[in-house]
């Protein structure tokens, strides 16, 4: 199979380009299955990856799987509370230990193919006429395990063998957007209960995805719910490129909703200086984090093929929210809007990644130069001469 070879910076457009543009990565990159198996290897097998919201996995012996990268990852909930991850693949002849998207097992975890069985902790408990092989360690022959975090109510796992700085990488996207930590944890969005989950099959490219969040010159187009609630957004800047900046409710908005009208009480912790705001958060490469007074809202990309990319997006609201049984519909239907306009804009965009047309890519205008960075990293991380600082 003939491959395209990655180059470690952005081909221009052809001509010289007016110094209002700049140029955006060349079209194979949202096509080409290899830089795809780059991005797999270098990205999401090697950063920190949000797979799921820890309340999920509610008690002992519930399980999720999630695609990281080319890998099956198996996350449990031990006998004893806490999380844990692995590759979701028996020791013994590589079957896959879990077929299932989501269940929940009674103590241990076994293979259905030779019951090879595994504890909650993915030790080796169990294996036909194991007694008779002594010599075999039960903690070596154990599932392989998964770098695991928490924070923010999520469970972040890394596959690579010694993971990234998850301060710098993960908890400092907050803090370049934010100015610091403390902002974004003063949501208490690991208190938060999950009013709503919705999830996305977007036939794009993952990238045409980050890149159309990353901007607002759209949203005037494409989003007039969002910029009735958030009348800034029209002109076409993007709130989350200016540090601690939230974009402002309009005037006569009473709340972040469909039809801006009062959404619920503020959100424990969140100050007034947040109140009547809207915040954006990148974290790459595939989370979005949005912030508003009375809830937050957090995209979560699985990154499938070159062309196909799953979206979950969770609507978290207080607990005291959901237990009343309000009416969140006005509330979740905003942000939906945003979303299924984004996705058909990307999908829109996608066929035309293999034109002759966007051979060589096409231009960033000036409120979406700061994509070009979002470029720049990219094609750092995909340099090989890149791979070993990763």
């Amino acid at each position: 199979m003939t491959t395209t070879p990655v180059s470690p910076t952005p081909v221009s457009a052809p001509g010289q380009l007016p110094p209002s543009l700049i140029a955006t990565l060349p079209g194979h990159y949202y096509t080409d299955p290899e830089i795809f198996r780059q991005e797999q290897e270098r990205l999401f097998e090697s950063m920190w990856f949000c797979a799921i919201r820890s309340a999920d996995l509610a008690k002992p012996g519930a399980f999720r799987t999630v695609q990281v990268g080319r890998e099956s990852v198996l996350i449990t909930r031990s006998r004893t509370g806490e999380l844990r991850a692995f590759l979701n693949v028996c020791r013994h002849r590589g079957a896959r230990l879990c077929l299932e998207e989501a269940g929940e097992v009674r103590r241990n975890l076994q293979c259905p193919y030779h019951a090879w069985t595994y504890d909650l902790d993915g030790k080796l408990i169990a294996a036909p006429n194991l007694v008779k092989m002594p010599d075999v360690d039960r903690t070596e022959y154990g599932l392989v395990k998964v770098a695991l975090r928490e924070w923010l109510g999520y469970a972040w796992v890394c596959l690579a063998d010694e993971p990234p700085s998850f301060e710098e990488t993960v908890m400092g996207a907050a803090v370049e957007r934010l100015g610091n930590v403390a902002a974004i944890e003063h949501y208490g969005t690991e208190n938060l209960a999950l009013g709503k989950r919705i999830t996305y099959d977007v036939k794009a490219n993952w990238k045409l995805i980050v890149e159309n969040f990353m901007e607002c010159y759209h949203c005037a187009t494409i989003h007039p719910e969002l910029t009735d609630v958030l009348p800034e957004f029209a002109d076409g800047y993007a709130a989350q490129y200016y540090v601690g900046h939230g974009a402002e409710f309009g005037e006569e908005v009473k709340g972040f909703t469909v039809d801006g009208s009062e959404g619920f009480a503020r959100l424990d912790g969140v100050g007034e200086d947040q109140d009547r705001r809207y915040y954006a958060i990148t974290v790459k490469p595939q989370v979005f984090v949005n912030l508003v007074p009375d809830h937050v809202i957090v995209h979560r990309m699985f990154p499938m093929s070159h062309d196909r990319t799953v979206v979950e997006c969770d609507w978290l609201y207080s607990p005291q929210v959901i237990e009343s049984g309000a009416d969140m519909a006005k509330s979740v239907e905003l942000f939906h809007r945003v979303n299924v306009q984004d996705f058909d804009a990307c999908e829109r965009t996608q066929p035309a990644m293999s034109s002759r047309a966007y051979r060589s890519g096409g231009v960033l205008v000036p409120t979406e130069h700061h994509i070009g960075a979002f470029h720049h990293w990219l094609t750092e991380k995909l340099d090989t001469g890149s791979a070993a600082q990763m």
